[in-house]
């Protein structure tokens, strides 16, 4: 099998600390190189964040993961050295170079949220489709083995039958110069961390989950949502409630109330590679304390990406599952 040779969109942080250590341990993947982007790319971006020291970055990227520097994303896209792309800028950018590295024929691997609406995303899911590529939204945590072993203690009945899910994902404030708070660059509690949210509510709910009800808050001197919350309930009836901000106290917990007890978990969206997570079950026959072995969950991601590129039923299924969430998000929006 040919090696997937693979290059990174713009030398973000999640990039240099996450991205680059995880898929070097892939052997079907091979990192070619870095693109910085030039003045004209840059050209209608107003964060200064964003445009600041990219080609310091870039320098510093390949000097710790090497590579090869492309003078600009165009360049990197259009190259015949790159087989596919990730694309880690902020969510507004997603659309538009992600857009671009499909028409060059590159398989997408983008960093969450796929876009900042429904209309983007159907439009990258079509052109993908047209051209037989993959592309994947990078929600790591779902490939944790943590999530598994929760769905069969629950298959199990070791708390009964569920009666309520309840997700909470929050963040204190990280400086008004971050993108999350600029609306210009997609930024919002709702497309940041409230996305993880609604991506685990559904996984637990299955397909047939719909928001029924949603909140979206801001406050003074900000124009994105700041926190919110929603409501949402599968065609059993089951609910899940989930709640999230990037200007609260952290908390990353799951908790599921059943009938004959509960589940409690501390670090289900966040559990970083070699992070051992514990589970809490209290029932009628007490209260025990799981620990769960590491998972290295953005090397997994990566691994489900390539295997979407190599086998057609398993692309095609994940066109679905980006789609589901966009569409949810999208309901979320417009409440």
């Amino acid at each position: 099998m040919n090696k997937i040779k693979t290059g990174v969109l713009c030398p973000s942080e999640i990039a240099f600390r996450r991205f680059m250590p995880a898929v070097k341990k892939l052997k079907n993947f091979e990192y070619i190189g870095i693109a910085a982007a030039t003045e004209r790319e840059f050209s209608g971006a107003d964060n200064d964040e964003i445009k600041s020291s990219e080609l310091e970055k870039a320098d510093k990227f390949i000097e710790a993961h090497g590579g090869k520097l492309f003078g600009g994303y165009e360049s990197l896209l259009t190259s015949n050295e790159i087989d596919a792309v990730y694309i880690p800028l902020p969510p507004a950018l997603h659309f538009k170079w992600a857009k671009m590295a499909l028409e060059n024929g590159k398989h997408v691997l983008l960093e969450k949220p796929f876009t900042t609406n429904l209309s983007d995303a159907e439009k990258l899911i079509e052109t993908a489709k047209a051209k037989n590529l993959a592309v994947h939204e990078n929600y790591m945590f779902a490939f944790h083995s943590q999530i598994r072993w929760i769905k069969e203690k629950i298959s199990e009945g070791i708390i009964g039958d569920i009666r309520l899910i309840r997700i909470d994902f929050g963040f204190p404030f990280r400086g008004a110069n971050d993108f999350r708070y600029d609306k210009k660059s997609g930024g919002g509690a709702l497309l940041d961390c409230g996305g993880y949210t609604v991506k685990l509510a559904s996984m637990l709910l299955g397909e047939t989950a719909k928001i029924t009800t949603s909140q979206l808050n801001s406050k003074n001197g900000f124009d994105v949502d700041i926190f919110g919350s929603a409501t949402l309930v599968n065609n059993k009836g089951l609910t899940a409630q989930v709640a999230f901000g990037m200007d609260n106290s952290y908390r990353c917990d799951l908790n599921i109330w059943g009938s004959g007890g509960t589940l409690f978990t501390g670090r289900i969206l966040t559990a970083p590679d070699g992070f051992q997570t514990t589970v809490v079950i209290k029932n009628a026959e007490g209260e025990q304390t799981f620990t769960l072995p590491a998972d290295d969950t953005f090397m997994k991601s990566i691994e489900f990406f390539g295997e979407c590129l190599n086998d057609e039923k398993i692309r095609y299924s994940n066109y679905e599952t980006i789609r589901n969430q966009s569409k949810l998000m999208e309901k979320f929006e417009r409440k």
